[in-house]
């Protein structure tokens, strides 16, 4: 499997001096130790092998604890403290305490994009001993590599590959090292700017990996997409990028009676709000990332050849740029979704979900999956709500909801059901068509809620979920697991959850 550019080296090592001492650095997990006297000092303790702590105390003649508390620690996960030491035949430079919290998943993936963020860009190596378990290690290698991420285009000189090392089995090694690069793939699809991320790029790289990965792979485009009315509204306004139908799938020889699992991208390259455009103008900056549905999806099909679920996994993606032109729909058409159902526009600006409806009832009426799955960044109600921590989940199916949400704690994917409110279907109603697509016939303020309703529309009698990730697609701030840009949301959840089947 060939790895994106600047992709750490992730390696296995065991849990001994002898290895520890190859790299330049070696990070130490710690943990607070709990007292019931609030006035008594904080104490602290290091977790991992005693005869790998002893070894390196020795080896370098330093009392460990005693130099952390010079620190203050607090404990909490992520915090890290760093030390300068020497011996003879070591490569060792520094050792990097890094606080554990309370040892749960979500705390060893903090620890580790600490790690991954201190050789970020740079040719260091760092063996970290912070997880003790597979399953840690396996969270915290994934995470380490997310907080190695980086990604520009800058001309000077290339950023430097790390390498990570850590006590890990060879097959958790290798299902970290497929999640964390499909994460940094996805990633890489959405920070890329638009004048180069066109739906024929989007489709080309699909090409690549599908080649690649030996998984089938269907391009539509031009005359072909004229039953996904959806699609060809929305992407026609583009005569220079005009939309492409993407169709992925991963089916390994005697899969066919597995469960069958259909993925829906939104893929919108870049969006203007088309005439309805957006104001103020610089809400469009960010809106190169409005495909971050579309790369998550490809990026978990490319996972799975390594991951092999015993599961038939098809990845649709819509993808089409929203833009101002002469052959832009208009507020007031009525366009004719695959499968017949009309929708009268009247708001430009809510094209995520024309192009989603294609998609789903694609999946419905052809493919005809035992799960339904589609993935947008689709309504800032969704952001309101629930912030960038979460994703707003909605499916009418409680046990396929409680699992997701069960596994995006584990995979560090958070979700968050939201209801699928029947009171508010009536806002769909149109005076000239099926229904409309920006809920407007009611005034209800719940714009995910009667967004997800409108998806509803074109998913049959399937189990179906719908995530809208439009506040955990993207990040604000550089720091922790993300980069300011793209998170490559949705993809640590799918495969876990997908492997799960």
């Amino acid at each position: 499997m060939s790895l994106p550019v600047h992709f750490p080296e992730l390696k296995a090592i065991s849990a001994d001096l002898k290895s520890a001492l190859t790299s330049e650095i070696i990070a130490l997990g710690f943990i607070a130790v709990e007292n019931s006297d609030p006035k008594a000092e904080k104490e602290f303790k290091l977790v991992g092998s005693t005869l790998l702590l002893k070894s390196i105390a020795e080896t370098f003649e330093i009392d460990l604890l005693d130099e952390l508390k010079f620190f203050t620690p607090s404990g909490k996960a992520g915090e890290s403290f760093e030390l300068p030491v020497s011996a003879p035949d070591a490569n060792t430079e520094r050792l990097l305490l890094v606080g554990l919290g309370d040892q749960s998943l979500a705390a060893l993936r903090l620890a580790g994009a600490s790690v991954g963020r201190k050789v970020k860009g740079k040719a260091e190596s760092i063996s970290t001993f912070c997880a003790t378990t597979d399953a840690t290690a396996t969270a915290h290698a994934i995470s380490a590599t997310m907080g190695a991420y980086l990604w520009n285009l800058k001309s000077g000189t290339k950023p430097l590959k790390p390498t990570l090392s850590l006590s890990i089995s060879t097959l958790a090694l290798k299902r970290a090292l497929a999640i964390a690069a499909a994460v940094w793939r996805a990633r890489d699809l959405v920070h890329t700017p638009a004048n180069i991320k066109t739906p024929a790029w989007m489709a080309a790289n699909a090409k690549t990996l599908a080649k690649e990965r030996n998984i089938s792979i269907k391009v539509l485009a031009g005359k072909e997409l004229a039953p996904f009315g959806g699609l060809m509204a929305v992407g026609n306004s583009s005569r220079k990028s005009p939309p492409r139908f993407i169709e992925i799938t991963y089916a390994p020889k005697g899969s066919s009676n597995w469960p069958h699992v259909v993925l829906v991208g939104k893929g919108i390259t870049f969006d203007t709000g088309g005439y309805s455009m957006k104001r103020p103008y610089d809400t469009m900056m960010a809106m190169k990332t409005d495909m971050a549905g579309a790369a998550a999806v490809l990026c978990v099909v490319s996972a799975l050849p390594e991951l092999a679920p015993r599961a038939r996994v098809t990845a649709l993606l819509l993808c089409a740029e929203n833009a101002v032109s002469g052959t832009a729909q208009r507020p007031s058409d009525v366009i004719t979704h695959f499968g017949g159902t009309t929708t009268e526009v009247l708001n430009t600006d809510a094209e995520g979900r024309l192009v989603l409806a294609d998609g789903l009832a694609y999946a419905n009426l052809k493919l005809k999956p035992d799960y339904l799955v589609d993935v947008a960044t689709l309504t800032g109600s969704a952001t309101l709500g629930l912030g960038r921590q979460f994703a707003a989940m909605y499916s009418r199916d409680d046990k396929l909801a409680a699992k997701l949400h069960e596994l995006g704690n584990e995979s560090g994917d958070r979700v968050w059901r939201m209801p699928l409110i029947n009171d508010y279907i009536d806002a769909l109603e149109s005076d000239i068509a099926d229904i409309n697509n920006t809920a407007d016939k009611g005034d209800y303020n719940a714009g995910s809620v009667t967004a997800a309703l409108f998806l509803e529309k074109f998913v049959g009698e399937r189990k179906w979920v719908h995530f809208d990730i439009a506040g955990t697609a993207r990040s604000e701030v550089d720091a922790g697991e993300n980069p300011k840009g793209g998170t490559g949301f949705g993809v640590r959840l799918l495969t876990t959850w997908i492997s799960s089947l």
